[in-house]
């Protein structure tokens, strides 16, 4: 195994694939470097000394410059470095031409899924129980807990079992430190419709802040109907909030124009007492499940496919093994006629002018500085900035500035143009790869890619992170193998095999198209599903980095 690596051959700083200790050589492009301090694995190291302003590169961009005079094989910290991005214009420079991938191992191939009327295929089949304002919260987890527990969803909680043992051991006067965590894990009792789920959503939203922030709600809600994965829904409304179901109903005409789709809608201050709100929504929900139940998986090809791509948790090796392991799948994906979604748009920063060079279309291309710059400053006006964005977790583990993060971050849209370009809220239309404009924020970023009809999503971590979604199966893929064997519960799937030199970056992405085409046809479940991460964090629109 390599001891390190550059990612481009313009770059002047060297990715560190183990541990390097101080006096010993790296030889890196046929150069031998040596190492000036020890370096752990994923960080950089200068590969030639650099002047204070001197301009670093990796992936053939500017990743930041020298804040002190940085010798060769010293590492790349946030005390010596400042963080600076490639510019871009507002013009699309040269000719862009892409070579697909060879898909031929793929052509034909088919997913079990939901087929809807409106043409897109579900890769599940849930019924979704969501309020249009936080004061309904109360009334949802009431729905919840009924039918979960009459309808055999719930699940045993080992944790309740852990609490009751707490609780004798201090009845009995035994050691509470010997109390250990039960095993149960199945599901408590037989399910009553095993072709449909029932989700809820719960939020803090729709009233009380601007009424920007709630027609965007509205707008993320006719999203979710309209995504494929979703039979029909059932929502509560107070009756008095910001987001009226007035609003509602113009997203999902202006989305959709008419919805396929059964909506059973609930208002509290017409219908009067809660009892009263909770028995109807319960029995005409029950009657709905019931149709809900009869809809089957049927083959769909993959063009049927969108995937959301995501990354949360990132570390020094997401960029070089599991962000470019997406790309692939992103390119193949699209190269079969699918749908792609590439959003985390403050983790764009420094990649725009070769995203802007990958746009088809000039009023696309237009739209996307636009909406970046628009950001930036949004940023700014309220004393923050792109350059904010890594967390201590990122920076703990080698992603030292916001365009080393992004320039990583951006091999998750892989190689093929750019189709369109979407604001948030707005819904996938065109075959091909799409960029999404969402927050960095994991959740908010998540939520926002299935509400623009991503059916799965694809999210690497190098930390490792629990995010799920409550309409979408999440397939975790880790940087590293470390992580995927610390912490098995919640990865799906380990591109750590390329840091090793284990497999290539192709080799790599064809085995992950392979499992998603099971999470697809629901033959195997994602750690997120069963673990029943269901994050759902709309994004106010004010400044969330």
């Amino acid at each position: 195994m390599k001891k390190a690596i550059t990612i481009n051959e313009t770059d002047n700083l060297g990715v560190a694939l183990t541990d390097l200790s101080a006096g010993e050589t790296a030889e890196i492009n046929g150069k031998s470097v040596a190492v000036q301090q020890d370096i752990q694995a994923k960080h950089k190291f200068a590969l030639e000394d650099l002047a204070v302003g001197d301009e670093m590169y990796m992936y053939g961009l500017v990743v930041g410059t020298a804040k002190t005079p940085i010798a060769s094989g010293q590492a790349i910290t946030v005390e010596n470095t400042a963080h600076k991005a490639t510019e871009f214009s507002d013009q699309k420079e040269g000719e862009f031409h892409w070579t697909a991938p060879n898909v031929s191992r793929f052509e034909g191939r088919t997913f079990d899924g939901y087929h809807r009327t409106d043409g897109q295929v579900g890769t599940a089949n849930n019924w979704l129980v969501f309020p249009l304002v936080f004061c309904e919260n109360r009334n949802i987890l009431t729905l919840k807990k009924a039918f979960e527990t009459a309808l055999g969803y719930e699940e045993a909680n080992p944790y309740n079992e852990l609490a009751s043992d707490l609780v004798r051991r201090l009845e009995t006067g035994e050691s509470l430190d010997d109390a250990t965590l039960g095993q149960s894990s199945q599901q408590s009792n037989k399910r009553l419709f095993e072709n449909v789920e029932i989700k809820f959503i719960t939020h803090q939203a729709g009233c009380g802040g601007t009424r920007e922030d709630s027609d965007t709600l509205c707008r993320l809600l006719a999203g979710y109907l309209r995504n494929p994965n979703v039979a029909g829904a059932t929502v509560l409304s107070l009756g008095c909030q910001n987001a009226q179901v007035s609003i509602l109903q113009d997203a999902i005409a202006n989305s959709v124009g008419e919805l396929t789709k059964p909506l059973l809608i609930f208002d509290q201050q017409e219908t009067g007492s809660e009892y009263d709100l909770v028995q109807s929504a319960l029995k005409d929900t029950f009657k709905a499940l019931i149709e809900a139940n009869k809809i089957e998986r049927k083959p769909a090809p993959l063009s049927k496919l969108t995937i959301g791509l995501e990354c949360g948790g990132s570390d020094g090796f997401s960029g070089i093994s599991a962000n470019p392991t997406l790309g692939h799948v992103s390119d193949m994906i699209t190269a079969l006629g699918g749908k792609a979604i590439l959003s985390e748009f403050p983790e764009l920063c420094g990649v725009e002018q070769e995203l802007i060079n990958r746009t088809e279309n000039p009023a696309h291309a237009k739209k996307f500085i636009q909406l970046m710059r628009a950001y930036a400053k949004a940023a700014e006006d309220v004393g923050s900035g792109f350059d904010m964005n890594p967390s201590p977790g990122n920076i703990k583990d080698g992603l030292i500035t916001d365009a080393m993060k992004s320039a990583g971050a951006a091999k998750k849209g892989g190689t093929s143009p750019v189709m369109d370009i979407l604001d948030y809220t707005e819904y996938a239309e065109q075959s091909g790869l799409s960029l999404l404009c969402t927050p960095g924020n994991d959740v908010e970023s998540t939520t926002g890619l299935v509400g623009s009809g991503a059916n799965v999503v694809l999210f690497t971590t190098g930390l490792g992170t629990p995010t799920g979604n409550p309409i979408a199966p999440i397939l975790k893929v880790s940087s590293n193998t470390k992580l995927a064997e610390r912490m098995a519960d919640i990865i799906d799937f380990n591109a750590g095999e390329v840091i090793e030199g284990k497999k290539s970056i192709a080799e790599m992405g064809e085995e992950m198209l392979e499992y998603i085409i099971n999470i697809a046809s629901g033959t195997v479940a994602s750690k997120a599903v069963l673990m029943r991460h269901e994050d759902f964090i709309p994004w106010k629109r004010g400044v969330s980095l």
